[in-house]
């Protein structure tokens, strides 16, 4: 009897079967979990749009209007963002203000209005 049917290892083709699935699978994979990041992205530029409307109606509490200077609010709020996440308070009077936020990853930006009554 020839010795080399009780040789162990996989053939050609069924490596090459193993690729191709891999392949595939990647294919579907990679493109989801990049909605997901992104997704992500999104929520923490709107997670620090919701922190600083809670910051605004802190300092407003304290001072009677809202602030436009990131700079007082985090000094008298405690409010902070993550390094990549950027707001820009683009107004701010006695009666309403609004920002803009977005992740340096993501192309999409987040406005908050206090007049419309929040996130848009």
């Amino acid at each position: 009897m020839a010795t080399w049917f009780h040789e162990k290892g996989f053939t050609l083709i069924e490596v090459m079967m193993v690729v191709a699935i891999i392949g595939v699978l990647a294919a579907i994979a990679i493109p989801q979990f990049q909605s997901y990041r992104r997704r992500a992205q999104d929520a923490a530029a709107k997670t620090a749009l919701h922190q600083l409307a809670k910051a605004q109606e802190d300092y407003y509490l304290e001072y009677n209007t809202y602030k436009a200077n990131q700079a007082n609010i985090n000094t008298s709020t405690g409010w902070t963002v993550e390094p990549a996440v950027v707001v820009n308070i683009l107004a701010a009077n006695t009666t309403s203000w609004s920002a803009v936020a977005s992740h340096s990853s993501s192309p999409n930006n987040w406005t908050y209005s206090s007049s419309s009554r929040g996130l848009q």
